[in-house]
C-alpha cells in the first residue's frame, strides 16, 4: 500500500515497486549487552510507533481500506496525481528520519529488528524507482487499472446499508476523477517517450469499451455489468427494507445519470486518447531496454522483484539451466504416460489434441463449471493434509471463481484477490474461462494449489491474521517471496498423499515449473538481451506445451511488467535452498511444520531478510 498503484498492482498480480539495498543494523559499533527489560520496553516502543505509521499509511488510501474490509472513506477513491505520490514520499522520508533518529536498533528484539529493517526497505525501494517515475505503462492489458474500478464497486464495495449505496454513487465519480488522473500520468510517460507495445492499446480500448456498453449507455437490451451490479445491491435493500421504493428509485436515477455522465465521459475520454497515442506505438513489441534510460530501469525492476542482487545475466543463466534440468524430468514422466515420440512431440500432442476429455474439459458452460468443480475438490483434498506439514493454520475461507466478464481474457493466468483481515471476505481464486483450450486438465492440480492452498491463500491469510508483529508487516508484499512461496507450494504437494497421482497431473507440475523457468531466461532476454517478440514466443513454445494462445499472452506479460516474472523461480529456489541448510544442519531436530511456520509466521519480506530470519530460528532450534 506504499502507493495506490501499488496497492492495485498487488493485488491484482502480487506485484511491487522499487529496489532493495541494506538489510543490516544501521551501525556497525561494538554489541552492548543491554537487559531483557531494556531490550522489551523499546521494542514495545517501537511497536507501538509502527502502529501509528501503518495508521497514517492507511490514511492515504481509501481503496486500501476497502480491501482491509474498513468502512471508513467509503464514498472516496484514492488521489492518483503526481503531487499526491509526492505527499506520500515525503511522509515516508520523514518516517525514516523518524524512526533514525528516536530508536535504538541494538536494544530491539531479533523480531522488532526485522521490522525496522522492512521499514527501511520499502523506503529504499520508493526511493529506489523516483527516477523512472515515467518509464512505466499506465495503461497495459494486465494491471488493467481501468478495469479495477468497477471491480471495486462490484466485488469489493460492502453494502449492506443504506448508506453504503450512496457511498457507492459517489465512488462511480470518484473513479472518473481517478481515471482522468491517469490519462494524465499515461500523457506525461508518452511525451517521454515511453508508451506501451501495440496490443496493450488495443485490449485497453477493448476493455474499456466493454466497461460503457449495455445499459444505461446503449439500448442493446442487456445490462452492463456495472449497472447491473448497482441495481442488484439496491433491490437487495429494498428486499430488506434498508431502504423504502421511493430510496430505491431515486438511488437509481442518480446512479444512472452518475453513469451517464462522470463514469461513460472517463471512459470515453480514456478510449480517445489511447486511439490517439495507438498512432505512435512501434508495430513491433520490444523490451524495456529500447525506451529511454532502459537498461538502468529494468536494473531497477530486477532487484525490486527478485529480492536480490543478480544481475540479468546471472538470472538468464540460472533459467537456462534450470530448464535443462527440467527437461530431463519431463522425458521421464512423458515415458511413464506411454508416449513414444519425442519430448518436443509430446509438447505439440498435448498442444493440439484438443478434443480429447483427458486432456481438456469441454469448452462450453458445463466445462467451465466442471473446471470450477474439479479445482475446489483439490483445493479441499489439501486442507486434510495442512496438519502435517504446518503448525500455524490460516482461518479465512478460500473460494474458486470465474474472472468477471468485463476483465477475462483467453488464455490469461488465473490469480489470488486476497479476504479481509476479519475473515468477512473469503480469499477469491480467480479462473479465465473463456477459452478452455487454453485451460488443460494437467494443470488444474498445480495452479489450485499455487493460489490456493498451500499457496496464496495459505501464506497471505496467515500474514493477515498474524497477531504477534506490527501490523503493516501482516499487509506488506515483496514479489520475489509471494510467488516464490507460490511455487514452492506446486512443489511440496508432491509429498502429500493424493496429489498428481497420475502422469497427467505430474507433468503439469513440471510443466508449471519449466514456465517459470522459461521466465527468467525469456524476462531477461527481451528487456536485457534484445529479444524480439516472436524470439520468446518460440522459445517459450520450445520448452512447454504451453498452447501458442498462451504461450503469446504470457511474453506480452512480461513486456509490460518487467522484472515481475522472474519473482517466482528465484523465490522458490531461495526457499528450497534454507530448507536443505536447515535439514543439513538440524537433522533429526528439523521439522518440516517448525520450518514452514519460520516460513510463513513474520508475514511477507525479502529474501535477504528471510535468510537471516531462517538462520536464527536454526541457531536457535540447535540451542535448544
Amino acid at each position: 500500500m506504499r502507493t495506490t498503484l501499488t496497492a492495485i498492482a498487488t493485488v491484482l498480480a502480487l506485484s511491487a515497486c522499487g529496489q532493495n539495498t541494506t538489510t543490516n543494523s544501521p551501525t556497525e559499533t561494538v554489541a552492548i549487552e543491554y537487559s531483557v527489560e531494556t531490550v522489551q520496553a523499546e521494542t514495545d516502543r517501537l511497536n507501538a510507533w509502527f502502529e501509528v505509521k501503518y495508521e497514517e499509511e492507511v490514511a492515504f488510501s481509501p481503496i486500501g481500506q476497502t480491501f482491509l474490509g474498513r468502512n471508513t472513506n467509503q464514498d472516496k477513491i484514492d488521489d492518483f496525481s503526481v503531487e499526491a505520490e509526492d505527499v506520500q514520499l515525503a511522509w515516508r522520508r520523514q518516517s525514516i528520519a523518524d524512526l533514525r533518529a528516536s530508536f535504538d536498533y541494538d536494544k530491539l528484539t531479533p523480531d522488532a529488528k526485522t521490522s525496522y529493517d522492512i521499514w527501511v526497505y520499502q523506503a529504499e525501494q520508493e526511493e529506489a524507482a523516483l527516477p523512472f517515475r515515467t518509464n512505466g505503462y499506465v495503461f497495459e492489458q494486465m494491471g488493467a487499472v481501468h478495469g479495477f474500478f468497477p471491480q471495486l464497486l462490484i466485488a469489493f464495495h460492502r453494502v449492506s446499508e443504506a448508506e453504503n449505496m450512496d457511498n457507492y454513487l459517489s465512488r462511480i465519480g470518484q473513479s472518473a476523477r481517478a481515471l482522468d488522473q491517469l490519462i494524465v500520468r499515461s500523457k506525461m510517460n508518452a511525451e517521454a517517450g515511453v508508451r506501451p507495445p501495440y496490443y496493450a492499446f488495443e485490449k485497453v480500448i477493448a476493455q474499456s469499451t466493454d466497461i460503457i456498453s449495455g445499459a444505461p449507455f446503449d439500448d442493446s437490451g442487456v445490462d452492463s455489468a456495472i449497472w447491473a451490479d448497482a441495481k442488484t445491491k439496491i433491490a437487495k435493500l429494498l428486499e430488506e427494507e434498508k431502504i423504502n421504493q421511493q430510496k430505491a428509485d431515486q438511488l437509481r436515477a442518480d446512479i444512472r445519470a452518475s453513469l451517464l455522465g462522470d463514469w461513460q465521459g472517463a471512459y470515453t475520454r480514456l478510449i480517445a486518447w489511447q486511439k490517439e497515442d495507438q498512432a505512435n506505438a512501434t508495430p513491433k513489441a520490444h523490451g524495456v531496454g529500447e525506451l529511454p534510460d532502459g537498461a538502468a530501469y529494468y536494473n531497477e525492476r530486477l532487484a525490486n522483484q527478485t529480492t536480490t542482487s543478480l544481475t540479468a545475466n546471472e538470472v538468464h543463466e540460472i533459467g537456462l539451466t534450470e530448464v535443462a534440468r527440467l527437461r530431463d524430468e519431463m522425458q521421464s514422466v512423458k515415458d511413464a504416460f506411454g508416449f513414444e515420440g519425442t519430448l518436443p512431440e509430446f509438447f505439440t500432442y498435448l498442444r493440439e489434441t484438443k478434443e480429447d476429455d483427458r486432456l481438456y474439459y469441454p469448452n462450453d458452460d458445463e466445462g467451465r463449471q466442471g473446471y470450477i468443480v474439479d479445482a475446489t475438490a483439490a483445493i479441499d483434498k489439501i486442507k486434510a493434509e495442512l496438519p502435517n506439514y504446518f503448525g500455524i493454520l490460516p482461518k479465512a475461507d478460500l473460494e474458486v471463481k470465474r474472472v468477471e466478464p468485463f476483465r477475462e481474457q483467453d488464455g490469461a493466468p488465473q490469480h489470488y484477490f486476497p479476504g479481509t483481515p476479519d475473515g468477512s471476505r473469503s480469499g477469491i481464486y480467480y479462473a479465465h474461462l473463456s477459452d478452455m483450450t487454453a485451460m488443460p486438465k494437467r494443470e488444474l492440480e498445480v495452479i489450485a494449489y499455487h493460489e490456493g492452498l498451500p499457496g496464496h491463500h495459505m501464506q497471505i491469510s496467515i500474514a493477515q491474521e498474524l497477531k504477534d508483529i506490527p501490523t503493516f508487516r501482516t499487509q506488506t508484499n515483496f514479489n520475489a517471496y509471494a510467488e516464490g512461496w507460490g511455487l514452492y507450494s506446486e512443489w511440496l504437494a508432491v509429498d502429500m498423499p493424493g496429489t498428481y497421482e497420475d502422469p497427467l497431473s505430474q507433468f503439469g507440475r513440471l510443466g508449471s515449473e519449466i514456465w517459470r523457468a522459461i521466465r527468467l531466461v525469456v524476462d531477461t532476454g527481451l528487456h536485457s538481451k534484445g529479444w524480439s517478440e516472436q524470439q520468446a514466443i518460440d522459445y517459450f513454445l520450445a520448452n512447454s506445451a504451453a498452447p501458442e494462445a498462451q504461450a503469446r499472452a504470457e511474453v506480452r506479460r512480461y513486456i509490460v511488467w518487467p522484472g515481475q516474472a522472474t519473482g517466482y523461480k528465484i523465490g522458490m529456489l531461495k526457499i528450497q535452498e534454507l530448507r536443505r541448510r536447515a535439514e543439513a544442519e538440524l537433522g533429526e531436530q528439523f521439522d518440516i511444520r517448525a520450518f514452514h511456520d519460520t516460513i510463513l509466521g513474520g508475514g511477507a519480506m525479502p529474501l535477504t531478510i528471510l535468510e537471516r530470519r531462517v538462520d536464527e530460528w536454526i541457531a536457535g532450534t540447535k540451542a535448544g
